[in-house]
């Protein structure tokens, strides 16, 4: 025990939160993996289809995270406060707007999606605000290079879902979709854990500079723009394939995504610690693109040694992490990683420009995200279409984040001289 505690001291604040993103991220696959083992492959497309929203509303809340983070590093004092206040006010009325639209249309939603339920999409729609309230207290974290904390809210979120969902499985006969999105949606409050509310003044009326206002708008539609073209490179193969096909075969392509999905949410903590910091290099004038390498290179790194893992090994890695009901999936495991892999590494790139301003790259990605729904419609007679369809989608949009950046740096280099 003194090694370990004498270890943990010696580690940063950025160390400490890549770690526990790592344990969140490893609780969250426990979580898909018990689930996928105990309710089988068509209860599973259920439960699937609701980790695919969770997902979904993760990435709109995400524009308020990004944008409270890269505002809680330029802005101080007053205008600080009054932009939290206005933050948290405009977030509360997004998620009781998201949450009422999918209370109200739970029935079609059912019916688009084949579910057994439609008091899944109810349940599910009560939390919504309460995620995107969540949201903007983790941008203050996130900002404000609070790590300890930020990590907290993940992990708590984390362990209170795999807990609950279980409990409520075990200990209750209904509808597993519907224990399910009850379990998702108590997690959300446990996500709050803790709540900075020192800067909160809820009787007081604010308001900012104009010229912050401005700002702060234009990154804003930027943000809410790019994380649009997430929502719809990241989730629509399975809401497609969902729609497409019988729940049988969904239920194998879910357990395909989770497990070729493991790169994206590896990244994902990169883009948590490299959005400050760029952000901050800028503001202080330094170069920022070593930042950008170091990242880029631990993705391709760790990207090359799944795709390899998951050719080698697939039907053992289907075997261990789902079962044999899942074994005839297995040859696409590989092919499905070479996707999110090309996924994962432009969208450091993309997160990169985000923090810089710079458009270009969220138009390409919005363009070429909607290619890929575009070809998914087209050419979707085998599971394995839809897969090829995604790789093509990934390997052009990587090309031109590539081109972008190159041209990004001639230019910058061309100013300075």
């Amino acid at each position: 025990m003194v090694i370990n505690s004498s270890l943990l001291k010696k580690l940063s604040a950025e160390q400490k939160f890549m770690i526990s993103v790592i344990i969140v991220n490893g609780g969250n696959y426990l979580y898909n993996l018990l689930l996928g083992r105990i309710l089988g492959p068509e209860e599973f497309a259920d439960a699937a289809l609701l980790i695919t929203f969770l997902l979904v509303l993760s990435f709109v809340a995400m524009t308020f995270q990004l944008s409270t983070a890269k505002f809680s590093v330029i802005f101080e004092k007053e205008i600080f406060k009054s932009f939290i206040n206005i933050t948290y006010k405009y977030s509360s009325i997004t998620g009781i707007i998201f949450g009422v639209l999918m209370i109200v249309f739970s029935k079609q939603l059912q019916a688009i999606f084949n579910t057994q339920s439609s008091t899944m999409f109810i349940l599910f729609g009560i939390g919504v605000p309460i995620y995107f309230i969540m949201s903007v207290n983790r941008g203050v974290f996130q900002g404000s290079k609070k790590f300890d904390s930020l990590a907290i809210t993940y992990q708590g979120e984390m362990i209170s879902r795999l807990t609950i969902t279980l409990i409520l499985i075990y200990t209750i006969t209904f509808q597993s979709s519907v224990l399910v999105a009850s379990g998702i949606a108590i997690s959300f409050l446990f996500g709050l854990i803790p709540f900075r509310s020192r800067d909160i003044e809820v009787t007081k009326k604010h308001k900012l500079p104009k010229a912050e206002s401005k700002y702060i708008t234009k990154f804003f539609i930027l943000t809410a723009f790019y994380e649009l073209t997430q929502i719809i490179i990241n989730n629509s193969d399975i809401l497609m394939v969902k729609h497409y096909f019988e729940t049988y075969e969904a239920g194998l392509y879910a357990s395909l995504a989770l497990i070729g999905r493991v790169v994206y949410f590896v990244a994902w903590m990169f883009v948590m610690l490299l959005l400050p910091k760029v952000v901050q290099k800028q503001k202080d004038g330094e170069s920022h693109a070593p930042i950008l390498f170091k990242y880029v290179l631990y993705i391709t790194l760790l990207s090359a040694a799944i795709v390899l893992g998951c050719f080698l090994f697939p039907e053992f890695v289907i075997n261990i992490m789902f079962g044999p009901e899942y074994i005839s999936v297995a040859p696409l495991l590989w092919k499905y990683a070479i996707a999110t892999s090309l996924f994962a590494i432009s969208n450091i790139f993309a997160y990169y420009f985000l923090s810089l301003d710079q458009y270009i790259p969220v138009i390409l990605s919005a363009l070429l995200g909607i290619s890929q729904v575009v070809l998914i419609i087209f050419f979707h007679n085998t599971l394995s279409e839809v897969v090829i369809m995604q790789i093509i989608a990934m390997a052009i949009l990587l090309t031109f984040q590539l081109f972008f950046f190159i041209s990004y740096q001639k230019l910058s280099k061309k100013e300075l001289n």
